[in-house]
C-alpha cells in the first residue's frame, strides 16, 4: 500500500460542493430513496463531528453525523461514509471513522447508530441492534442497523423508532 499525505480536517462550509460531487461518484442518485438519506433530509450535520479527508487539495473522503431521536432519547446517526471509489482500500474511511466517533466521545454523546455493513463496522465497535430494539420509518435490512455505546449502558434501555431530530443532542 502506498502512503497517502492524508489530512482528516473538521469539515467546513467551503467543503460542501466537494462532498456533493463525492456522494454522487460513490452513491449516485439512488442514494436519496434510501432510508437513511430520507432521516438527514432537513437536518443539517454537526459541524464539530463531520470530518473530511484530503490529499492535497483533492477532498478524498468524508464522514457525517446527525442527530436523530430513538424514542423520546436524542442519539447521533453516523453517515454517509465516503471514500473517493479511486482512493478506496488505503485507510481512510477508517481515518476518518477514528475522528468522527472520537469527537463524538469526546463531547459526551451516548450513542452513535448507522446503517452499514456489518463486518467493516464491527472493527469501531459497532454491532448489530437486537431485533425489535429500533424501528427506522422505512425498509432497512435488519442486519445492517448497527449502534454502539460511547458510554457504559448507552444501548441498555433505548428503543423505539428512529425519527429526526432538529435539535442537537445535548450529552449527558
Amino acid at each position: 500500500m502506498t502512503s497517502l499525505p492524508l489530512v482528516v480536517r473538521p469539515e467546513t462550509a467551503g467543503d460542501a460542493e466537494s462532498i456533493d460531487r463525492l456522494h454522487d461518484r460513490a452513491f449516485g442518485p439512488g442514494r436519496f430513496a434510501r432510508t437513511s438519506y430520507r432521516l438527514r433530509e432537513g437536518v443539517p450535520h454537526l459541524p464539530s463531528l463531520s470530518f473530511t479527508a484530503l490529499v492535497g487539495t483533492f477532498l478524498v473522503g468524508s464522514v457525517r453525523i446527525r442527530p436523530v431521536r430513538i424514542g423520546e432519547a436524542l442519539a447521533l446517526m453516523l453517515g454517509p461514509l465516503t471514500v473517493d471509489p479511486s482512493f478506496e482500500g488505503r485507510g481512510i474511511g477508517a481515518a476518518l471513522m477514528e475522528a468522527c466517533l472520537g469527537a463524538a466521545e469526546a463531547e459526551g454523546h451516548a450513542l452513535v447508530i448507522l446503517v452499514g455493513d456489518a463486518p467493516y463496522y464491527a472493527r469501531f465497535g459497532f454491532s448489530a441492534v437486537p431485533p425489535g430494539r429500533l424501528t427506522m420509518p422505512g425498509p432497512v435490512d435488519p442486519a445492517r442497523l448497527l449502534w454502539r455505546g460511547l458510554t457504559e449502558d448507552a444501548v441498555e434501555s433505548v428503543g423505539g423508532l428512529v425519527t429526526s431530530a432538529r435539535a442537537v443532542p445535548t450529552p449527558a
